[in-house]
């Protein structure tokens, strides 16, 4: 079976019934990996496309939306941002300056400016849910899949949550 859309096109189950697409998008001078995936193609709704196809063609604004939970989690020092900060200080130490695309004197803003969104994953089944519908992953050093931040937006593109990958 298959689901068509005009801005994913044909979208063919595979045989265990799942959806997959996949793509690469520009933002900026990134190239962000984008995933929209569904274990089962009965699940996903024509709704949950034209909102998916929605966020990728506002990634610019989604991410903004996405930093700016960041920041406004560095009030709390034990939230998951803090810690993934400290981290990376801990971890690169000196060279923390050459990941850095701005320094300001606030290195912990500085940090979530240089952040490079790597990917982001819609869970197209997940429309309308209470479990998170996409997720943004961000990281110091695109390379290093370890040590990301994940951001999930629910449908409508609000910031549930900020998380670890640990």
């Amino acid at each position: 079976m298959a689901i068509e859309h005009d801005y994913f096109g044909l979208l063919e189950s595979g045989p265990d019934g799942s959806i997959f697409w996949s793509e690469t998008v520009e933002l900026g001078d990134q190239a962000v990996t984008v995933d929209l995936t569904a274990p089962d193609e009965d699940d996903v709704s024509q709704a949950a496309l034209d909102v998916a196809a929605g966020m990728i063609a506002s990634l610019e604004a989604i991410d903004r939306t996405s930093r700016n939970a960041m920041v406004s989690e560095l009030d709390d020092r034990t939230s998951e941002v803090i810690e993934f900060i400290l981290q990376q200080q801990e971890s690169l130490g000196d060279d923390l300056e050459d990941y850095l695309v701005d320094i300001s004197g606030d290195t912990h803003i500085d940090i979530i400016r240089s952040l490079r969104l790597i990917s982001l994953t819609i869970l197209a089944d997940e429309h309308g849910g209470t479990e998170p519908f996409a997720v943004l992953e961000y990281g110091l050093d695109p390379d290093e899949t370890d040590d990301v931040l994940l951001v999930n937006l629910n449908t409508d593109g609000d910031v549930q949550s900020v998380t670890s990958a640990d």
